[in-house]
């Protein structure tokens, strides 16, 4: 590619990193695939995909695409994207009517496919389930631990298996299989929580005390705000757009590489000084030796998916939260605070109060089924 230096030189890059314009010599244009694993510098600073603006001057070092910009296009768009993508972008004016008209009907699909096969006390397997899980198990604090541990397993192996279940059966495929699995276990997880969150020994009782409910509530929403960008893919997560590993670099990335670990971490702090019972310490170490685990086994499939790109990213992040900012290996833009106000964050203030309204009906349900 060093060798078509030359005739890249007066192309434009447009928001979708495509090269159009006009090649030196009067060569036609070619695009530049947007998900290529390119680097793009612009006046010498680095620009990840999605918000490219410049022309093209050269091609540096390990390929990366040398371009001069404007300082109006400077303004106008995300620095400091070297090696990874935007977390959490998300453009109205981008959103497809019938791909999200498709997402809604296999949401409802998979979810009617769920119940019936899984929730159903009169055809779902469910409730076989977690009884065969209780007959295995003294107590229910040893019984959430083997049914976080079966989670566990299936959830990271499948994670593990992906790049070649992918090969086999193509990416959609291979996530609308990880979510049928995955979904009812996780299901088995929360109704079995919910059940039994006050069994065991009464550890202590703080619930009476003015100000805990508010800040167990408090602590929670905050925990929401670590969820990983991946998640805010719903589309990908539903199969709609192709599914990928993605390779995050900004946002709640610049705080910790691995905020669903913190997140959940704050979470069962929450949830453990409110609960009070053995039941519930045993599930908050059970989802953390989960998370501490998953924290290696993400950087792995990063690490084996992108390579040296995902080693510099790691170079410049923490898994401590803030880590890399104490340290000056993370250097956070200006306005970095902007990062968040995008509409997948916003989203999550309705999500919390909506969640939380309906906690009286996820314990009815939850007392329904029995489990």
């Amino acid at each position: 590619m060093a060798g078509n230096a030359s005739k890249m030189a007066g192309y434009r890059l447009t928001p979708s990193l495509h090269l159009v314009g006009r090649l030196a010599g009067g060569a036609a244009p070619s695009p530049l695939n947007a998900r290529s694993s390119h680097q793009y510098r612009i006046d010498g600073r680095a620009w990840g995909r999605g918000r490219t603006h410049g022309y093209v001057t050269g091609l540096g070092s390990r390929g990366c695409i040398v371009a001069k910009a404007s300082k109006g296009d400077v303004e106008k768009t995300t620095p400091s994207l070297e090696f990874g993508e935007d977390a959490a972008a998300f453009e109205l004016s981008e959103q497809n009517v019938t791909s999200w008209a498709l997402f809604f009907t296999l949401l409802t699909g998979v979810l009617g496919l769920i119940y019936v096969l899984w929730i159903d006390p009169s055809y779902g397997v469910g409730s076989s389930f977690t009884g065969l899980i209780e007959s295995l198990a003294p107590t229910s604090e040893i019984a959430i631990l083997e049914i976080l541990f079966v989670f566990a397993v299936v959830h990271s192996g499948l994670a593990y298996l992906r790049p070649y279940g992918e090969d086999l059966v193509g990416a959609r495929a291979y996530r609308v299989m990880f979510a049928l699995i995955s979904l009812p276990l996780a299901i088995a997880a929360v109704v079995f929580f919910i059940n039994h969150r006050y069994d065991g020994i009464a550890l202590w009782n703080i619930r009476g005390i003015p100000g805990v409910h508010e800040a167990v509530w408090i602590a929670s929403f905050i925990s929401f705000y670590f969820l990983y960008p991946s998640t805010f893919n719903i589309l990908e997560v539903a199969a709609v757009d192709e599914p990928k590993l993605h390779l995050w670099e900004s946002g709640i990335i610049r705080i910790t590489r691995h905020p669903q670990a913190f997140g959940q971490l704050v979470w069962c702090l929450a949830h453990t000084a409110w609960v009070g019972s053995s039941f519930m310490v045993a599930t908050s170490l059970g989802l953390m030796a989960h998370h501490a685990f998953a924290c290696w086994h993400g950087d792995f499939r990063l690490k084996r998916k992108y390579g040296d790109a995902f080693e510099e990213l790691k170079k410049r992040t923490s898994i401590v939260p803030f880590a890399a900012i104490l340290e000056g290996r993370q250097i956070l833009p200006e306005e970095y605070w902007k990062e968040y106000l995008r509409l997948p964050y916003l989203f999550l203030v309705p999500f919390c109060i909506g969640a939380y309204v309906c906690h009286p009906l996820m314990q009815q349900a939850s007392y329904w089924l029995g489990w």
